[in-house]
């Protein structure tokens, strides 16, 4: 069935009453930025859209060059023990195919004008998306708790001062970001794109041509399967798990952005962003394989190793905003979801992101010690549990719905014309998550298949072959059984929403 946009957006701006007018847009530049953004999960009316296509290069560009894409980088060769050859064909081969399935989902933001997990409610329901949202709220409160301890240990290292201070010190900076919100997470990101890069090359000029590498970093043998299909895989889910974060950045962007701009724009800022910061951590790893990220790429740029450190560390914080202020609109989405009457605003945002780094902090700290191996399980785990979402959302937007849903169902606690559980779609996400354990291989665990492979990990190519096929044959077939309203079923056995 297809619905009348401007009817849509007409319905969806009474579901929720909002705490500001467009009265924001006529202010000065400096006064938006700087001033508390006061939406948080409800849709953004066309009048208050803005921004280009461009802006989402530098928020994704700008937000990747950080200390922990470098640590990432780190584990290919001090953990995989891979020659640095192989390792950036494993890099550019992971991120070239994880950052085609993030980015598909930049233009669902301007589409659909809320945000990304919130969207989750028209693929699962309004209850049944709370198992996908809730195990996203732990993959954002995981990664602000690894920025937290590598920009602590950055600020200890620069400034000799006590690492827990430091890590609670890179947390406070990052709250306030998430508070602010929308436009200061865009314009810090942008400024960073372009501070951030300029010292990137600065780094690989000093480390490659000022400071040569240690004789033997560049060796050429030690290759594995599993060490290149591991690199693959954790190069894949840097840019698969940034997913539930898209339409976060896009849902203030006009309606008529468009997909191949939104698409590409954000594939280009994401890929380049990770890949060649990954890039200085396998140098860095290589050379010194059994020193932390921050120490070893320290000495590796000696004479501007401080200035490295220091604006790597600045882009941890910028990160870190964008990973609470996801965090909290997951969170609220979640209690919205209970009490559909909640109205909830820039306080509301204020009080969950605070509550979210208590959390963060407790796990930064309890896992500070042995970093990089804990990180490395986190991610791989979180592969697991965010490719069948992922592949239930994008052929639902794309295959199913393209791009029509109905926005004031998605704030109806009965799901209005999705539902209170879409089961499909929720068996496909647990079938998702266990047709995956028989070939992850992790520290933790290591499945049959993944024994017999020689320890190569492709559960997340496994779970992509099996879930997109499979829940866009189910929906077209079975849609009726889904848990939807009849008048959906039936749109989706006909392939239109």
């Amino acid at each position: 069935m297809q619905h009348d946009a401007a009817e849509t957006t007409q319905a969806a701006e009474t579901t929720m009453p909002v705490e500001t007018t467009t009265a924001v847009e006529t202010t000065t530049g400096v006064e938006t930025t700087l001033g508390v953004e006061k939406r948080t999960i409800d849709h953004i009316p066309v009048t208050e859209r803005h921004g280009r296509a461009r802006d989402l290069f530098t928020i994704w560009f700008g937000s990747n060059i950080m200390l922990l894409t470098v640590a990432t980088g780190v584990v290919a060769t001090a953990v995989y023990g891979m020659p640095v050859w192989a390792a950036l064909i494993a890099l550019v081969v992971g991120h070239a195919v994880g950052g085609v399935v993030m980015a598909l989902h930049a233009a669902q933001g301007p589409q659909m004008g809320v945000p990304q997990m919130l969207q989750t409610r028209a693929q699962f329901g309004s209850y049944g998306s709370l198992l996908v949202v809730i195990l996203v709220i732990f993959m954002y409160v995981g990664f602000f708790a690894s920025n937290m301890v590598l920009g602590g240990q950055a600020v200890s290292s620069l400034f000799g001062i006590d690492e827990t201070f430091a890590i609670i010190l890179i947390g406070l900076v990052s709250v306030v970001g998430a508070i602010v919100g929308y436009r200061m997470i865009h314009a810090l990101t942008g400024l960073m794109s372009l501070v951030s890069g300029v010292v990137m090359v600065l780094a690989f000029v000093w480390m490659l041509g000022v400071h040569h590498l240690p004789t033997g970093a560049l060796h050429t043998g030690g290759a594995t399967v599993a060490g290149f299909m591991g690199t693959v895989s954790l190069a894949a889910l840097w840019q698969i798990a940034y997913a539930p974060y898209v339409s976060d950045y896009t849902r203030y962007m006009p309606r008529d952005t468009g997909v191949r701009p939104a698409f590409w724009a954000t594939y280009a800022g994401a890929v380049l962003g990770s890949l060649f910061p990954m890039i200085l951590g396998v140098l860095v790893g290589a050379a010194l394989p059994k020193a932390d990220t921050v120490s070893g790429l320290q000495e590796l740029t000696h004479g501007v190793g401080g200035v490295v450190i220091a604006v790597f560390g600045i882009g941890i914080a910028c990160t870190n905003a964008m990973n609470l202020y996801c965090g909290a609109l997951s969170t609220i989405t979640v209690g919205q979801t209970i009490f559909p009457k909640w109205v909830p605003g820039a306080s509301a945002r204020a009080v969950v992101s605070a509550v979210l780094f208590a959390g963060a902090l407790v796990m930064a700290l309890a896992g500070k010690d042995n970093f990089l191996v804990n990180f490395t399980n986190f991610m791989l785990l979180l592969l697991c549990v965010l490719v069948p979402w992922t592949a239930v959302n994008l052929v639902d937007y794309y295959a199913l719905k393209h791009g029509e849903y109905d926005i004031d169902s998605l704030f109806e606690r009965d799901g209005g014309r999705y539902g209170k559980f879409n089961l499909i779609a929720v068996a496909c996400y647990v079938l998702g998550i266990l047709v995956q354990i028989p070939f992850l291989s992790t520290a933790m665990y290591t499945g049959p298949m993944a024994e017999k492979l020689g320890g190569v990990d492709i559960s997340w190519i496994i779970g992509l072959a099996v879930i997109c096929p499979l829940y866009l044959f189910l929906m077209k077939r079975f849609a009726r059984f889904a848990g939807h309203s009849p008048v959906v079923a039936e749109a989706a056995t006909e392939g239109v929403a």
